[in-house]
């Protein structure tokens, strides 16, 4: 007996969809087609009126080296969100998955800072890494080292990095110890008997088990990397010192909203959405070959 839904009124699933079809096409289809547009022109900060310029906007990117110098760090901080944040989470879960006293609050511990708004995580870490009262630059001036990320581009990115580990630390968590779980324990004993030490049946049993749910972080951590982390770089840093950390989607804000170079911003939207899309399927076409399922 198979259960579908039917109607009637052959009308009443269009009007059913109707308000998401508006919310799609409002606030997703059209800023979309008019950044797009946009990215051709060149639009009179006053509201003076738009001149068509076509690829001038690209030319002008690639031609300027604070933007190639934007790319840079957007690469170098993606990458280090991306591996160190999977890292990690994926060390915890592996403590969290074995059978140890107070293992529940320490996963609940864990899961907390996803809970954590990036722009909140931003103030939380620029107020213990700050310079004058921060408990950490205390500890480590301690230690002979001097802490200063507002005048320091290395130290400020670093703390951009750890601080967006940090607030996507949870929801990585989350995934790797599902995915742990679902792992039956049967093959793990198995290879254990077989005379497997932990290390040998982490990578040889467990970690290729885990290959989906690595790979579906990977994607969702670059996305992350690239757009996610606005409000805790605008919050902690706001691009600098000397825009070190000033990443691609934060040279948007500051060009469009900042600048009113609308025509660059825009310019610099598109080839971003176009730069993470190919990358997004570059990843499914190559790297999900060696996923197993």
């Amino acid at each position: 007996m198979k259960n579908t839904a039917t109607f009637d009124n052959k009308v009443l699933p269009y009007v059913l969809l109707l308000p998401q079809l508006f919310i799609t096409l409002a606030f997703f289809v059209w800023p979309s087609v008019n950044a797009i547009v946009q990215a051709f022109t060149f639009e009179d900060a006053f509201g003076g009126g738009r001149v068509f310029v076509w690829f001038e906007n690209f030319q002008n990117l690639f031609e300027d080296g604070a933007y190639m110098r934007s790319v840079r760090i957007t690469l170098v901080f993606s990458f280090g969100v991306t591996v160190l944040g999977l890292g990690i989470a994926l060390l915890l879960a592996a403590m969290a998955n074995q059978q140890l006293r107070g293992v529940t609050t320490y996963k609940t511990l864990l899961v907390w800072p996803y809970a954590v708004a990036p722009a909140v995580a931003g103030v939380v870490w620029g107020f213990m890494f700050n310079p004058n009262v921060g408990i950490v630059p205390y500890f480590l001036a301690s230690a002979g080292i001097d802490w200063n990320h507002r005048i320091n581009p290395g130290q400020a990115q670093l703390l951009v990095i750890f601080s967006a580990v940090w607030n996507q630390l949870g929801y990585n968590f989350i995934f790797f110890l599902a995915g742990l779980y679902a792992i039956p324990r049967s093959l793990i004993e198995a290879a254990a008997i077989d005379g497997a030490g932990p290390v040998r049946r982490f990578f040889a049993v467990v970690f290729p088990l885990l290959s989906p749910t690595t790979f579906f972080l990977l994607v969702v951590n670059i996305i992350y990397a690239f757009f996610s982390t606005f409000g805790l770089i605008d919050a902690l840093t706001k691009g600098g010192p000397s825009g070190s950390t000033q990443i691609l989607v934060y040279k948007i804000y500051l060009d469009g909203f900042r600048n009113q170079d609308f025509g660059s911003s825009a310019a610099q939207s598109t080839i971003l959405i176009i730069f993470v899309a190919a990358l997004t399927v570059i990843q499914f076409k190559y790297i999900e070959r060696r996923v197993h399922y």
